[in-house]
């Protein structure tokens, strides 16, 4: 992979996640009749995110979770390692709720699809809605369409759209796209 490019710098990323977590409200008003669930294991870091500003908009924090699609993924037998799950952290019933899954990265719409099929084995929600903090548009191979967008990336399969998180990543909030490396052959 050659020299990444960055697509979102730190003050990007802030202003994104701000600007989701008031679509949220906007949608959602109180959350009394919604709640926020991440995917593991990176979509809990935007997520997290996403609450703690909301919490700061509202004055008090929505219900949450984590939600754990290893078992759920239609490609978890045709992988040479075996997988590790991750935790499924769901101390309310999602019933009738208004339910808003967040992941960082919309690509195929496989790990949503699979997220959708975990979240359907605990209840019956009223809706679901999906937050990402980048759509890879032109990538999907199940329709499958996020509500609320940080920002759309047109990029080659062969790229990398990774989202870096200060906290767990080093350095800075931020989102590059790692271009292929040139064949030069």
């Amino acid at each position: 992979m050659g020299p990444a490019n960055l697509l979102i710098n730190p003050l990007q990323f802030r202003l994104t996640v701000d600007r989701l977590a008031h679509q949220l409200v906007e949608e959602h008003g109180d959350f009394s009749s919604s709640a926020v669930i991440g995917v593991q294991p990176r979509g809990i870091r935007l997520a997290s995110r996403l609450m703690d500003r909301i919490e700061g908009i509202l004055g008090s924090r929505p219900r949450y979770g984590e939600l754990d699609t290893t078992f759920f993924r239609d490609d978890f037998r045709r992988r040479d390692q075996p997988l590790r799950a991750a935790e499924t952290n769901l101390d309310f019933t999602v019933e009738g709720l208004r339910i808003v899954i967040v992941d960082d990265v919309l690509y195929t719409g496989r790990t949503i699809r699979a997220a959708m099929d975990a979240l359907l084995a605990h209840g019956r929600p009223d809706t679901i809605e999906l937050a990402v903090l980048i759509d890879r548009r032109f990538s999907r191979e199940l329709p499958i369409e996020a509500k609320y967008v940080g920002r759309s990336v047109d990029s080659l399969d062969s790229q990398r759209v990774q989202v870096l998180w200060a906290e767990h990543d080093g350095g800075e909030d931020r989102v590059e796209l790692g271009n292929p490396v040139a064949d030069h052959g």
